[in-house]
């Protein structure tokens, strides 16, 4: 069955919160504290977002998800667009589809945002992080800050404005 790239569906919410929680919890022993802040957010995310300008992306194969990504525009603050949710279920990992989740949302914000994206990550995640790196993202700051309260580095890495993008006004 092949993967089908979808935007929101019913239960998204809850499957993304899930392949979170498959992996951070099973790898990282993150709990109640990573899962909440994780619901909280995608969830005030999926309220507010503005179809016209951010993105949610689903991957699915049949009725299972097997990941999603998001880019926040409106959102993302002073610093540009926000990469967020970016998770794929491990029956998946290996098959090229974090390369083609990474390469839309890319492309999305390149279009839409046409300036600056950021992500934030913890250190050990080289899969990621080589992901990122090959995207054009550079690690421009880590501490021991630990949002996600699971005793990790955390990282920032930031992608720049593609070369000759237009300087974006602010948007109310």
């Amino acid at each position: 069955m092949p993967i089908v790239l979808d935007g929101y569906r019913p239960g998204a919410l809850g499957g993304v919160l899930g392949l979170h929680m498959d992996y951070y919890a099973a790898q990282w022993g993150f709990g109640r504290a990573f899962e909440t802040k994780v619901a909280a957010e995608l969830a005030e995310f999926l309220a507010r977002m503005d179809p016209a300008r951010d993105l949610f992306l689903t991957a699915w194969r049949g009725d299972a998800l097997a990941g999603s990504i998001s880019m926040d525009v409106t959102g993302g603050g002073p610093d540009g667009a926000h990469l967020r949710w970016f998770v794929v279920a491990g029956s998946e990992r290996g098959s090229g589809l974090g390369k083609q989740l990474m390469a839309r949302a890319i492309e999305h914000a390149d279009r839409v945002a046409a300036g600056p994206v950021w992500l934030t990550t913890f250190a050990g995640l080289e899969a990621a992080r080589a992901l990122y790196e090959r995207h054009g993202f550079i690690l421009s700051s880590e501490s021991e800050d630990d949002q996600w309260r699971g005793g990790v580095r955390e990282q920032m890495f930031m992608r720049p404005a593609p070369a000759g993008a237009p300087v974006e006004s602010s948007h109310p």
